[in-house]
C-alpha cells in the first residue's frame, strides 16, 4: 500500500506567543514566517520576542535580522541572553500598536 507524502503548499497555524521557534522551518520558509509572525505578534500586543534561529554558521540569523532590520515597528533587536539562547537566538522589542484615540497605551 503506497501512501502519499507529498508536502502540500496549504499554509499551516501556529499559534503566536513571544517566542518564535525556526527549528523546524524550512530554510526556504524563514523570511516569510518570520514576516507574518511579526504582524500577528504586534496585532496581539506583544512587545518583547525571542526569535530562536540556531547557531549553525549563521545563515538563518542573518536572514532574521535582515526582515527586522527593515521592519518598520522593530524598535530594536539583539543577541538574546546567554541563558536564552545567546548568539543562537534574537530578541525583538516592537513598537505598540497605537490606540484606537491615537495615544499609546500606558503600560502597567
Amino acid at each position: 500500500m503506497d501512501e502519499d507524502f507529498s508536502l502540500s503548499d496549504e499554509p499551516f497555524r501556529i499559534e503566536i506567543t513571544d517566542v518564535l521557534d525556526l527549528h523546524t522551518v524550512p530554510p526556504r520558509d524563514v523570511v516569510g514566517v518570520v514576516e507574518e509572525y511579526l504582524i500577528e505578534a504586534r496585532k496581539l500586543g506583544l512587545t518583547a520576542l525571542r526569535i530562536i534561529h540556531g547557531r549553525g554558521i549563521g545563515v538563518q540569523r542573518e536572514a532574521v535580522r535582515k526582515v527586522l532590520a527593515r521592519t518598520p515597528f522593530v524598535v530594536r533587536f539583539g543577541d538574546a541572553p546567554l541563558e536564552a539562547g545567546s548568539w543562537g537566538a534574537t530578541v525583538v522589542d516592537l513598537r505598540r500598536l497605537p490606540t484606537l484615540d491615537g495615544d499609546s497605551p500606558i503600560s502597567a
